[in-house]
């Protein structure tokens, strides 16, 4: 190809301008036309991830303005839009960065067919993941379905090295361009867009400043401290991760030199980061992980699918009368984070004592959090159901109440988050009422529910459903 032909980066979930695969290729000799699409899959994410998408294009819009360069956007059928980028440009070649969905799968292939058929060169590559689904096999060459083996396989491969930021030459003309205010993506938020934005810093500078205040500050403690959670032990790189805003490799590269200069909570970091490679490894080999349930005999487990039942209403609330559930809910609509120990608490108590179906959840989930990914939020609802993959021999239901005792034993998390019944409540529990539905006409003052179910009678409810169904 002729140096100075424009090639197109199709911008996905890789808003970033370092350690880019596909951004990096189509910057070799030639001028880069960045190109982010609207099609069908951005218009039918729930309202929290659409919302944080908006955020952390306009902040990858100005990063390329800064360098002089643009974010092309445009609305439309993908293929549609990029043969018409090509004609109107004269690009002859298109990269991006893999997405493992089988609706983006299938759409990438057909796309990359098109457009060699079309004489464009048309390429994807690695970067959403620190190893591609296929290239992790089991002994007898088939994939792993259990995590400890998985982790076992990996703990020691080298996933490569970080890529520098290239040099991003500017076509000679650029095509038009829609504007991001006019797609207005923080639609569905309604007023709960401005509660979140207090607890949201998008964009890649965002992400390696909260990468290294990470490293330095909560690493060590990381092995125990990520399950507190009223202490904030977490990485809080989720969300930068679903969008791309930091690759993987870069967080690999980065803890793998605190394991070896012996930071005592590397270690269980680094298993954290595969696991994400675990769920998309996952949902390559078996999709229908996505919406069926991944294991053998469970169809016929008698959980409720009513979306319009008052328990599941309740739930969606906060309204359950359990206060570790409930406050973790609240902490959701305000920040559009989960803690990580408490989304498996309020997804053991909708399936397990109020036996409603984790598709439910799931669905829900993908509507309200920000770090929204397909492939960790389908394998964390089924993990926790009993559904999924989890080499556990027996059926998991977590006690809301000894859980809290544990894990918030001084019940900070709780009171961070529930205005009822506090004479003086916290802001981020009173900005809850700020960013739920006016429909649900909840306010500070109301009393606290008394409990949906028992835990004693939920917990022998379900187990009675378990043994009955195996």
């Amino acid at each position: 190809m002729e140096q100075g032909v424009p090639r197109i980066w199709w911008v996905r979930r890789d808003l970033r301008l370092g350690d880019n695969a596909a951004l990096s290729a189509a910057a070799e000799g030639g001028p880069v036309i960045a190109l982010f699409i609207r099609d069908g899959q951005v218009d039918g994410l729930g309202a929290a991830p659409k919302w944080r998408l908006g955020e952390g294009l306009r902040v990858l819009e100005d990063a390329l303005e800064v360098r002089g360069s643009r974010l092309i956007l445009r609305t439309g059928t993908a293929l549609d839009v990029l043969r018409a980028v090509i004609a109107e440009t004269g690009a002859g070649a298109v990269h991006w960065s893999r997405l493992y969905d089988p609706l983006s799968r299938e759409r990438d292939g057909e796309i990359k067919s098109a457009l060699r058929s079309d004489g464009i060169m048309a390429q994807s590559h690695g970067g959403h993941l620190l190893h591609e689904p296929w290239s992790v096999e089991t002994g007898t060459g088939g994939f792993y379905k259990v995590y400890t083996p998985f982790w076992k396989a990996v703990r020691g491969r080298d996933p490569g090295a970080s890529l520098p930021e290239p040099r991003i030459a500017v076509p000679g003309g650029w095509p038009s361009s829609e504007q991001l205010d006019e797609w207005v993506l923080g639609t569905a938020m309604r007023r709960g867009a401005q509660v979140v934005a207090r607890h949201c810093r998008p964009g890649e500078a965002a992400a390696e400043a909260r990468l290294t205040e990470f490293i330095e500050a909560d690493l060590a403690g990381y092995r125990d401290g990520r399950d507190m959670v009223a202490q904030g032990g977490t990485s809080g790189l989720s969300d930068y991760l679903a969008l791309g805003e930091i690759s993987p490799q870069r967080i690999w590269s980065v803890a793998t030199a605190a394991r070896e200069a012996g930071n005592p909570g590397a270690e269980a970091f680094l298993r954290q980061i595969v696991w994400r490679d675990f769920a998309h490894h996952l949902i390559h080999h078996t999709p229908h992980i996505l919406n069926a349930n991944w294991r053998d005999g469970w169809d016929r487990f008698p959980w409720s699918e009513d979306a319009v039942h008052p328990h599941f209403l309740a739930w969606k609330q906060g309204r359950t009368g359990i206060d570790f559930v409930d406050a973790a809910m609240r902490e959701m609509y305000v920040t559009g984070h989960m803690h990580n120990r408490a989304r498996m608490i309020v997804a053991s108590y909708l399936t397990k004592h109020l036996l409603m179906h984790w598709k439910l959840g799931q669905a829900w989930f993908e509507e309200c959090l920000t770090d929204w990914d397909p492939a960790n939020n389908a394998m964390g609802w089924q993990w926790v159901a009993g559904s999924g993959p989890d080499a556990a021999p027996y059926f998991r239901i977590f006690n809301p109440e000894t859980q809290a005792e544990k894990f918030d034993p001084k019940g900070e998390y709780r009171r961070r988050w529930l205005a009822e019944g506090q004479a003086c409540p916290t802001d981020t529990a009173l900005s809850f009422f700020e960013a739920i539905p006016e429909s649900w006409g909840l306010a500070p003052g109301d009393a606290r529910p008394a409990p949906l179910v028992g835990l004693k009678e939920g917990r022998e409810r379900a187990l009675a459903a378990y043994e009955s169904n195996r």
